[in-house]
């Protein structure tokens, strides 16, 4: 079964007490980059995804969830 796959960037800087800031400036990248990535509404390469997961001290895959669901 098919599903659409997120980011959990949001969740994983929350639970670590980090800012979008924090990342944006750790990696390099604007803020307005990482805003988008913590919605959803742009998803990061492959290679940045790794880069963003060694910068949190997490398992990349911890930082992916497929969600199953409708037509959105």
């Amino acid at each position: 079964m098919e599903g659409k796959v997120f980011n959990r960037i949001k969740a994983v800087l929350a639970e670590q007490q980090r800012t979008n800031n924090w990342l944006a400036e750790t990696l390099g990248v604007s803020r307005i980059t990482v805003s988008k990535w913590c919605t959803n509404r742009m998803q990061p390469s492959i290679e940045t995804l790794f880069l963003i997961a060694e910068a949190l001290n997490v398992e990349a895959r911890e930082l992916l969830v497929r969600r199953q669901g409708g037509d959105s």
